[in-house]
């Protein structure tokens, strides 16, 4: 026999001022911690960029305003999440990756003195022991976020990125920071994380050619988060990220929109 579903929490959908029960999450602020998509959204120099196709917007014949586009883009670009397949073959397309991995408490690393003083910068082990010298263990399940300054030049490319031309000559000429594959060996080795995120166009650094630190996290399952906005807005601890990727069957990633809740004392 089907049972009926409870009233109340569609009750408190429709006439939220009538609900008492408390809400599922603290209060506080809520942060947006994507970039919008549209022409000037960055992308790596080979990759096809974001377009908007408008298909119709204006009055139908039925005397109705209507208006729908059609998108196309590469995978990676603008605020995406990298899913392990990436880097390491049959681990988790973007698809398959759960949702609980995709949640956690937000740890942020304040690099940006170091990294804006050197493009080529790599985020090293001292740096996470540094924070956790101060803020305590790095959590299990935690969703690390690497603050390198660089999020103040989006979306001018050649400040973001060290060049704004497009194509394969272009690659030799990118300097930005990004992980150093030792710290992300660290991390594997020795914490339990769910992603690491920052806010510069890859986890490797701006000139590396093999991106190890995408191998070596990949291989663990770990997520990586690209081009995420408004680090400079969070705490260094107290936060909880949700990071919801487009779901393409078989992607080895895809558009993100990862929000941050700071709670009131945060």
């Amino acid at each position: 026999m089907n049972k009926k579903l409870p009233l109340y929490p569609i009750f408190c959908l429709l006439f939220a001022s009538g609900c008492t029960k408390p809400s599922p999450f603290p209060s506080g602020r809520w942060i947006d911690l994507s970039y919008h998509f549209s022409a000037e959204t960055i992308y790596w120099p080979t990759a096809e960029t974001f377009e908007l196709e408008t298909v119709f917007e204006g009055i139908t014949d039925k005397g109705f305003y209507y208006t729908a586009n059609n998108f196309s883009a590469s995978e990676h670009g603008g605020t995406h999440i990298d899913a392990p397949v990436h880097f390491a073959k049959d681990r988790r397309t973007v698809d398959q990756i759960p949702l609980e991995q995709l949640m956690g408490p937000a740890v942020v690393i304040d690099l940006s003195e170091k990294a804006l003083a050197d493009a080529d910068y790599q985020v090293g082990v001292e740096d996470f022991t540094a924070w956790e010298a101060l803020h305590g263990k790095i959590p299990e399940g935690a969703i690390v976020l690497l603050k390198t300054g660089y999020g103040q030049y989006w979306p001018y490319r050649e400040k973001y990125m060290g060049t704004d031309e497009l194509g394969l000559s272009a690659i030799p000429k990118l300097h930005f920071p990004g992980l150093h594959p030792e710290a992300a060996k660290w991390l594997v080795e020795n914490r339990k994380i769910n992603a690491i995120g920052l806010d510069t166009p890859s986890i490797d650094h701006g000139q590396s050619q093999l991106f190890e630190s995408h191998q070596i996290l990949f291989d663990k399952e770990i997520l990586a988060f690209e081009n995420v906005a408004n680090l400079d807005q969070l705490p260094a601890k107290g936060a909880w990220i949700i990071a919801l990727p487009m779901k393409i069957k078989g992607g080895s990633g895809g558009p993100l929109r990862i929000v941050a809740l700071v709670p009131e004392d945060g």
